[in-house]
């Protein structure tokens, strides 16, 4: 049983906020996301946000060190789009694996300095697996429904690359995260089973599908119930969904989820629902109250925020989750 299964059989886990709401608040231009080494790339680069972790590295760090004050037990990485595919958009293909590396390195240096001062406490890192801008299942082009944008081995490939990385960078945790598609994250799945076999080691895996709207289905039409089933062949630490939603609206499926599997449980909703502006009005004590309903009903294991959720939104929720216990019967298969 790895160290995180035993925490969470004690405690529920604290999961940090967004990463993308934070950087915002920091308004980088185009030449901070350049910075001297990138200065004379051909290419613009503002937007690429995992790019900051090499030339913007110091306010990567302090998110982190934000979150973890708010009472975080665990940061993501800010990887969410690091693969080659991801990293195509910017033509920085080449600078993959060195973006997951350094990206796990600045989380692991935060982490460990909480846990020096907090023993009792330790805090730990997940390697942010993200969707990828391409889906396996479906077409992109309505008049030929048979045409794929990506294969499943180039999936494959390109997630191996960013595993490898993340895990030589010193994640604790894998976290296949946002899933629209779930065959996307099957490819996820099979790169990860694949590199802990060559690497040797064992490392716990969360994945974290993503509700599209009020249909109850992923982008892909899979119900609550079919992602689960579609995803439970591996080992996993938890399974859990996150984004699109706020915490009210996502709290139906995560009932459903709780009804279907002994596994942990995870949720990190949106701060509400966009309002016009794509701005997420979402108060810390709002969604504090929605999380504390999660709570009160034994649905989750490990609780954060995902997009317009920030350290404030964090710190509440941190407080709420102190006064509970686990449901006893989450054990991992």
């Amino acid at each position: 049983m790895s160290e995180i299964q035993e925490i969470l059989n004690d405690r529920i886990l604290v999961l940090d906020g967004a990463m993308g709401t934070m950087l915002q608040r920091y308004a980088f231009t185009e030449e901070d996301f350049r910075g001297a080494r990138f200065k004379d790339f051909q290419y613009l680069l503002k937007g690429n946000n995992d790019l900051l972790s090499l030339t913007q590295p110091q306010a990567i760090l302090e998110i982190h060190q934000k979150y973890f004050e708010a009472g975080a037990d665990i940061v993501e990485t800010n990887t969410f789009s690091s693969t080659s595919i991801g990293m195509a958009d910017y033509h920085m293909e080449h600078l993959v694996y060195e973006l997951n590396y350094q990206s796990a390195r600045i989380a692991r240096q935060a982490a460990d300095e909480f846990t020096a001062v907090q023993p009792d406490k330790p805090r730990f890192v997940a390697g942010s697996i993200g969707p990828t801008n391409r889906t396996a299942s479906m077409s992109p082009d309505v008049n030929d429904p048979g045409f794929r944008a990506i294969t499943f081995d180039e999936l494959v490939a390109a997630y191996k690359e960013q595993v490898t990385a993340l895990l030589d960078g010193g994640v604790d945790i894998l976290l296949v995260e946002t899933i629209f598609d779930t065959l996307n994250a099957k490819a996820a799945l099979f790169a990860i089973d694949e590199v802990k076999e060559e690497k040797g080691v064992d490392i716990p895996v969360m994945v974290s599908g993503t509700i599209t709207d009020a249909s109850g289905r992923t982008l892909s039409g899979q119900t609550v119930e079919a992602f689960l089933i579609s995803i439970s062949h591996i080992p996993l630490l938890s399974v859990g969904f996150n984004c699109a939603l706020g915490a009210d609206q996502l709290r139906p499926y995560l009932k459903r989820l709780a009804q279907n599997t002994t596994l942990n449980i995870s949720a990190h909703p949106n701060a509400g629902l966009p309002n016009a502006f794509g701005q997420y009005d979402q108060t810390p004590e709002q969604m504090q109250e929605l999380v504390i309903q999660y709570l009160d009903e034994s649905l989750v294991n490990i609780i954060g925020g995902c997009c317009g959720t920030t350290p404030s939104h964090i710190k509440l929720v941190a407080e709420a989750v102190k006064n509970y216990k686990p449901q006893k019967k989450r054990i991992a298969i």
